[in-house]
């Protein structure tokens, strides 16, 4: 046994695991000393996840067996298929009775090798019925306050036409199951024709109507039937729409028709495709001076709003037509209320070639902080920095135009058209904006199941929010805000995992989970653990690999250890797939006489990183030192050791610049002011 090994044992500080001590024994030993000495041993167990079926938290994953539909890199393989559905829909809205009506035709492709017996169809403004599932499960109050007056929504449906020949279906709350006279069989394309009528609810929910000073403002969104996303993982998938969990929907090429009143204007999902029929030659002119300026330009100016010479001369309504290519919904929005704003965002393609988006606000007077400014504020200037930040950041905006609408919906994003609700607020503004625009990228592009993992979407826009803010503010990047917002889940009795389905969340946790711990996690991942270079590496190979296809979360996983080279098993199951806190702490300082200093620290809860620790020193210089996460392998104790020089130490203190979520920060300090040799905490 070595010189340093006594010494240790005989002051019964820890047990011979550390990095220099050049013993055996670990995590046993460790115990075992630590209960000889009347310290009292660190229970192992903070390692193992999950009760009475628990794994240690370094042990592989149980993600699902690779094939050659998804591939163990994390790639989509040689066999993956997704099913794709195109619309064709013509819609007319009744401003005065606030009610939609319209007609549709779906082609849809079943590029699985299954033949399908039915089809699955998501009804989800059948969630306004008073007796619906997500209406019965709020309680009155609640954030959707979808039954307080009585309001009977929901969509009433005509009759489900294939090759004219009239289809049985069944509604369930916010699905109908479609049961085929003739299966489609794998490659088989199939048309089927339905026509649907509502009435704008007056209940808040991703879409809806409000009064301002000056007209209405409509926002339409998951406003039409669609046929549910079949898969090869789940099948067909048939989560209902309770309210809080979104959308998981196939891709496909959209042609639709809005009829409005004439004197509305409509933006959309989408190009417009007949601008000589629904705008005036002075609209249009602006707009293709837009169309080539850094600059907002004013189409429709706020002093021209209501201005009969806005519109096209003649009466009744228009018909306003968009086309949008492989994007996974549509949504739009209408009012007579809105001035109208545009300039461009200039992006580089992945093979270098250089392209322009449309960048455009539509908005009422109301919105004050939506007018083109001198200072370089407003809408547009936002949506045009998120576009172009984002394009470089992650992957290049891949559509023609992205529009921000301001009206009743706070926050909410759709391919090429957002809806943002904050009028006076600047800042609120901006981080709204950039947010959903941020959304194209996830879900828009890399189309994940909302309805069961919402931290695919939230989370990682969530974290690329903070980038881009940083980048438009032309400030460090701020993590202390999450960091704090984080620790409030850690602390509570109450803890889910982030994995856990939105719609099975608390519901004050659904953006402290899904939004703030999942983008925390993310910068601890890119920041911390792997570094930029490796973690951008590996994050935009994500997004490359599933570019409009469907990931679930196991093939994220996957990727990004494939490209990082790296296991992060315990960072997904500590930080995503359970409820476990982290609790760094030092156990004990000895200043050795030949020159050293040894640091003794404890893991004392169930999640493992790796520890940042600095040493100051009498002479007013310090020294950090970063010790990887596999220190913890084998013990939950570990000694660190390394020469001071000569210098005097006078503070130990772990994770000094709070980069990591610790849930006692009081045992992460030593003092020689404190009189002794232990932390101030220790035991």
């Amino acid at each position: 046994m070595g010189k340093w090994c006594k010494l240790v044992l005989a002051l019964g500080l820890v047990a011979c695991a550390g990095v220099s001590s050049g013993c055996a024994g670990g995590a046993d030993r460790s115990a075992r000393a630590s209960d000889d000495a009347g310290v009292g041993a660190i229970d192992v167990a903070y390692r193992r996840i999950g009760g009475d079926d628990a794994v240690n938290i370094f042990e592989a994953l149980d993600l699902p067996t690779p094939n050659e539909r998804r591939l163990g890199s994390g790639a989509p393989g040689p066999a993956y298929w997704q099913q794709r559905a195109d619309y064709k829909i013509d819609a007319a809205l009744d401003a005065e009775s606030r009610r939609l009506t319209a007609s549709m035709v779906c082609t849809y492709t079943n590029n699985s090798p299954h033949t399908l017996d039915f089809l699955w169809l998501q009804l989800e403004q059948n969630l306004f019925r008073p007796d619906s599932v997500g209406s019965q499960s709020r309680t009155s109050g609640s954030i959707m306050r979808l039954h307080d007056d009585g309001f009977d929504g929901g969509y009433d449906l005509g009759p489900l036409i294939i090759d004219g020949r009239e289809q049985e279906y069944h509604v369930y709350d916010t699905l109908a199951r479609v049961d085929l006279d003739d299966p489609i069989e794998p490659g088989e394309v199939v048309s089927f024709a339905l026509d649907f009528a509502f009435t704008m609810p007056p209940h808040l929910r991703r879409m809806g109507a409000e009064d301002v000073e000056q007209g209405t403002i409509f926002e339409y969104a998951q406003w039409f039937p669609h046929v549910c996303n079949y898969d090869d993982v789940h099948g067909w998938n048939t989560l209902p729409y309770l309210g809080t969990g979104e959308f998981y929907t196939n891709f496909g090429d959209y042609e639709v028709n809005l009829t409005v009143p004439r004197d509305f204007i409509v933006g959309a999902t989408g190009t417009l495709q007949n601008p000589y029929d629904v705008l005036t030659e002075t609209q249009r002119e602006r707009l293709a001076e837009a169309t080539a300026s850094d600059e907002p330009v004013y189409i429709v100016y706020p002093g021209e709003v209501g201005e009969p010479a806005t519109r096209p001369r003649g009466t009744g309504p228009l018909t306003w037509r968009f086309k949008a290519e492989n994007v996974r919904t549509f949504a739009w929005a209408a009012s007579q209320a809105f001035i109208w704003d545009a300039c461009v965002a200039r992006i580089t393609d992945l093979d270098g070639a250089a392209r322009t988006v449309l960048c455009q606000s539509l908005y009422p007077k109301e919105a004050e902080s939506w007018y083109v400014e001198d200072d370089g504020g407003g809408s547009t200037r936002y949506v045009k920095h998120s576009v172009e930040f984002t394009s470089d950041f992650l992957y290049p905006y891949p559509y023609p135009q992205m529009t921000n609408v301001n009206g009743p919906e706070g926050g909410m994003e759709y391919p090429m058209i957002i809806y943002c609700g904050a009028r006076t607020n600047d800042r609120g503004l901006f981080g709204v904006t950039d947010h959903e625009v941020g959304h194209t990228w996830f879900p828009m592009i890399v189309n994940t199941d909302e309805r069961r993992y919402v931290w695919q979407d939230e989370g990682f826009t969530s974290f690329v929010d903070q980038y881009s803010t940083a980048a438009w503010y032309e400030t460090d990047l701020d993590t202390a805000r999450a960091l704090t917002q984080s620790m409030r889940i850690f602390g509570s009795a109450r803890r889910q995992p982030i994995n856990t389905r939105p719609d099975t969340m608390w519901p004050r946790w659904v953006g402290a989970l899904a939004y703030r711990k999942t983008a925390l996690g993310l910068t601890l991942l890119r920041e911390e653990i792997l570094g930029p270079e490796r973690f951008d590496r590996a994050f935009r190979a994500y997004v490359e690999r599933w570019a409009f296809k469907h990931p679930q979360p196991a093939d994220f996983f996957r990727t990004m250890e494939d490209v990082a080279g790296a296991d992060l098993a315990w960072f997904w199951r500590g930080w995503f797939l359970s409820t476990g806190t982290l609790d760094q702490a030092i156990a004990g300082v000895e200043v050795v006489d030949d020159g050293r200093i040894i640091v003794t620290l404890d893991n004392r809860a169930e999640m493992v990183m790796p520890t940042i620790v600095r040493v100051a020193y009498a002479d007013g210089t310090s020294e950090t030192r970063r010790l990887p996460v596999e220190i913890w392998h084998t013990t939950d104790r570990w000694r660190a050791s390394w020469r001071t020089g000569g210098k005097t130490p006078v503070e130990v203190a772990i994770d000094p610049e709070v980069r990591f979520p610790d849930t006692d920060r009081s045992n992460n300090t030593w003092s020689v002011t404190l009189g002794r040799l232990v932390g101030p905490s220790a035991e």
